[in-house]
């Protein structure tokens, strides 16, 4: 056997990236009115989506499958040999069917298309011939052909089946956009693990909302009264309201280091004057996400929160969306 060296294998591994990032590409050139089609036959559907394929089809499959029913979409796979042995009674007259097969005539899916025909049920194929046996039975059709293989042999499902995860990417996106699947639908699907985390929590649910332990002080107050309320209170800031108790500024522990050096006697200051005014606040029911992202954008640590009419009614502090795992 040649041994290869390993400028050799790099070289190879490149090429393998670049033959299946031009198969993806080309895969623009082919989406017209059938994506349209498609969307519209599933959104239409009462049932479930069942995507069946053999081999290396099958296991793409099984992952557009998953990646549709955690966007939105109730879909399960079918494995297309075990279905002429029973399996096949999932499929109802409200279901649609996806069925994968690079040549078109995989003999397991083509032994389900009688009871396909007969229930009616929508036929969505992902092949690589249109004028396959399967091709031809399709309602809507998608060509996930490939000029090569990555696989030197030529005989590997490597480039085809990039192509071919990647149409059922497609598909699942467009379903999740069409049915505006939100952060909290996600959440729903996803309630454990890293892509839960993210959206385990609104802002009410970690922000500081005892009001007696919140750094609250009024726009007359002087400057030295309230650098000793954020000593006491331990939160890096104070929240600064008008005779409304609504939130007009804010003073924290940067703007005191600020204001010490800029004014020789601070005695005579009220923190009207020296306060940030219209500071940033965020919602109780915002996504706790939303509240990180604000604190990266504009280098802050806390977040005053606040009703309506601008009422503060709570602060979250960065270290809180540390220990709920947000961050």
């Amino acid at each position: 056997m040649e041994m290869l060296k390993s400028s050799s294998l790099i070289e190879l591994a490149k090429e393998v990236f670049q033959i299946e990032a031009d198969s993806v590409l080309k895969l623009k050139e082919r989406i017209n009115d059938n994506i349209e089609e498609a969307i519209s036959v599933i959104m239409k559907s009462k049932g479930r989506v069942i995507v069946t394929g053999m081999g290396k089809s099958g296991l793409i499959g099984r992952k557009i499958a998953a990646t549709l029913s955690s966007t939105g979409t109730p879909s399960y796979f079918l494995h297309p040999a075990e279905s002429t042995h029973g399996d096949s009674g999932i499929i109802t007259r409200e279901d649609v069917v996806i069925a994968i097969s690079n040549s078109g005539e995989t003999t397991e899916l083509l032994n389900l298309l009688p009871l396909i025909k007969r229930f009616e049920v929508p036929l969505i194929v992902l092949a690589g011939h249109k004028d396959s046996t399967l091709g031809k039975c399709a309602d809507i059709y998608f060509d996930i052909s490939v000029e090569k293989e990555a696989c030197p042999l030529g005989k590997a499902p490597t480039a085809s089946t990039t192509a071919t995860l990647a149409m059922g990417d497609a598909i699942a996106v467009c379903l999740l956009k069409k049915r505006g699947f939100s952060t909290e639908d996600f959440l729903l699907y996803h309630p454990s693990g890293a892509l839960g985390k993210g959206v385990l929590y609104v802002v009410g649910d970690l922000m500081l909302k005892d009001m007696s332990l919140m750094p609250i002080a009024h726009e007359d107050d002087t400057f030295l009264e309230t650098v000793d309320l954020i000593s006491k209170k331990k939160l890096g800031c104070a929240l600064i309201v008008n005779n409304e108790k609504k939130l007009t500024g804010l003073l924290t522990d940067g703007d005191i280091r600020r204001i010490l050096l800029r004014y020789p006697d601070v005695s005579v200051l009220r923190n009207k004057m020296v306060m940030t005014n219209n500071p940033k606040t965020i919602p109780a029911d915002a996504m706790a996400t939303k509240a990180l992202a604000y604190m990266e954008k504009y280098s802050i640590t806390s977040l005053a929160v606040c009703d309506e009419e601008n009422h503060p009614i709570g602060i979250i502090h960065i270290h809180d969306l540390l220990r709920a795992g947000v961050a």
